[in-house]
């Protein structure tokens, strides 16, 4: 591999850095009971399960990890935290893996993110996630012009089923501080 695509795809900021050894340290005592992927309700549509996923952060496999889209799928509910015997903190490595693909800054982790930035932008933003706007933002994000056409038979399914909601601006800004609380404590962690 040569210097130029390594840099590209294995950033060596002091950010990053210290993001990826957090990772290693919280995974690292993992002995692979697989509680973490029998508790999480979003398996199913996972590439890799998190148990799979832990032991090939021990192994220093993170290109692949940051490639697949299992990490973006976490819905934080906190189920394999709670439930792990060794007591590891696997939101927070969930957290730290969506964090490392967004420094890691390759087209793949771009793709891979799109939808969960314009998810918590618009939820920052409205207060709650409207649908419109948080897909419009995902559209924007990803820069393709042909995508929001695969998206009309689901929008239609949904708009006659009543999912899709008008925009609402009554909750409009509340929950900015709460979001610009936990950059600031992200920044001195």
């Amino acid at each position: 591999m040569s210097d130029v695509t390594s840099q590209t795809w294995t950033p060596a900021t002091d950010e990053y850095q210290a993001v990826l050894a957090g990772l290693r340290e919280t995974v690292g005592a993992c002995m692979q009971c697989g509680t973490c992927t029998a508790s999480c309700p979003n398996e199913f549509a996972m590439d890799i399960s998190p148990r799979r996923m832990w032991r090939m952060i021990q192994f220093g496999m993170l290109d692949e990890i940051l490639e697949s889209r299992t990490f973006w799928l976490c819905s934080s509910c906190y189920m394999c935290t709670l439930r792990c015997p060794r007591g590891l903190k696997l939101t927070s490595a969930m957290g730290a893996l969506k964090r490392l693909a967004r420094l890691d800054g390759s087209p793949r982790a771009r793709k891979n993110g799109a939808f969960y930035e314009a998810f918590m932008a618009d939820v920052e933003a409205n207060g709650r996630v409207q649908e419109a706007s948080m897909m419009n933002g995902y559209f924007l994000r990803r820069r393709d012009p042909t995508l929001p056409l695969s998206f009309i038979p689901l929008g239609l399914k949904m708009l006659s089923k009543g999912k899709l909601h008008l925009p609402s601006h009554a909750q409009r800004g509340r929950l900015g501080p709460m979001f610009a609380k936990a950059r600031q404590m992200e920044v001195g962690s």
